[in-house]
């Protein structure tokens, strides 16, 4: 396992003590009953400071996986090859590099091997993994490989780019959590940001995020970071919302960035009743005929989770991207920080 500078091995877990839902990433909602095995969060006290983790345990028995393959035709658009789509990394160095050869996108020695193949990662590249600032700078090498040899690497924003730029240019400056002081130091640490990938980030990684768009479309399909609608809040087409999110990151104001982390840190928005309908929804604005997301494990969709004490140490079960919300949306964030699988995959997937 590749180690950030002066880090020591992390250790991958089952235990879901990690992964709960914060009071300034919910989303107000009318009660409802609660489903079978789900977590109910106490109430926050008074002057709450983020100290819960931005994942909920999930244990559904009313999804379904679909086992899904990759569309065996080639891609021929405008002499462009096939179409990959790469989820969530958090900092897993060698597990990206892994599973990037076995798609033969790069050789042994990490190098871009795909020729005019196309690439997208969905976000999230560094917190909770070992070398988060080894995936970003192996990100920007591939895209430039890519583009000499005809294809490209490209890459969306994640919550947690947002989070580490804001834990770098805000540090402890109190923001207005909407649940009592926070600030974005507290939530990168609290949501695995690793000492080590502080130390390393420079500029040349700080300009690359803060330029990476949130929405992307491809050969129908939607690309996206989190299941959520809340893109919806920062523009009626793609061009909008882009545009929009890179002059909240320009204009450098605490509470607007801490807004923009908050809102596309929510979840599960195609997830059960009114799901297929979340998704139409967001491609009656932007075009594409499915979504491709990350952000959302696929084994916390799936209900496929350890205990919390960690007594199943089989870990969860995950044996490709996630179909669902009627065949609308593809989950892509195969849970490699839960001892899941890093996914890379050929689009389109068809059942």
């Amino acid at each position: 396992m590749t180690q950030g500078a002066g880090q020591e091995p992390v250790e991958r877990t089952a235990t879901l003590r990690d992964f709960r839902v914060p009071p300034y990433a919910q989303t107000p909602a009318p009660p409802a009953a609660p489903h079978p095995g789900d977590v109910v969060p106490d109430d926050e006290p008074e002057g709450y400071t983020p100290t819960a983790r931005d994942l909920p345990v999930i244990n559904r028995g009313d999804t379904v996986q679909v086992q899904a393959v990759p569309d065996p035709r080639p891609a021929t658009e405008q002499g462009l090859g096939p179409l990959y789509v790469v989820g969530d990394v958090h900092g897993y160095l060698d597990e990206l590099r892994d599973a990037l050869m076995a798609q033969g996108l790069v050789d042994a020695d990490g190098a871009w091997a795909a020729g005019n193949a196309r690439l997208w990662f969905l976000g999230d590249f560094t917190d909770r993994g070992p070398d988060g600032i080894g995936v970003i700078d192996l990100v920007m090498r591939l895209s430039a490989e890519a583009a000499a040899a005809g294809g490209y690497c490209k890459a969306l924003m994640g919550n947690h780019e947002l989070l580490l730029i804001g834990a770098k240019r805000f540090a402890d400056t109190p923001v207005n959590s909407g649940a009592g002081t926070a600030t974005f130091q507290a939530a990168w640490l609290l949501n695995g940001g690793q000492k080590s990938d502080m130390e390393r980030l420079q500029d040349v990684h700080l300009q690359w995020m803060s330029r990476l768009d949130a929405v992307v479309e491809e050969d129908g399909h939607l690309l996206m970071h989190s299941d959520t609608t809340a893109y919806l809040d920062y523009g009626s087409t793609i061009e909008d919302v882009n545009e929009t999110v890179h002059a909240i990151l320009t204009r450098n104001d605490a509470d607007e960035c801490w807004d923009l982390f908050r809102k596309l840190t929510r979840r599960f928005a195609f997830r059960d009743e009114g799901g297929s309908q979340a998704v139409q929804e967001l491609m009656a604005a932007y075009g594409g005929r499915r979504i491709v997301h990350g952000h959302s494990p696929i084994p916390y969709l799936l209900g496929e989770v350890g205990s919390e004490d960690g007594e199943d140490s089989a870990g969860p079960v995950v044996d490709g991207p996630h179909v669902y919300a009627d065949g609308l949306a593809i989950a892509m964030d195969g849970g490699v920080t839960m001892a899941g699988k890093l996914l890379v995959v050929r689009l389109p997937l068809h059942d």
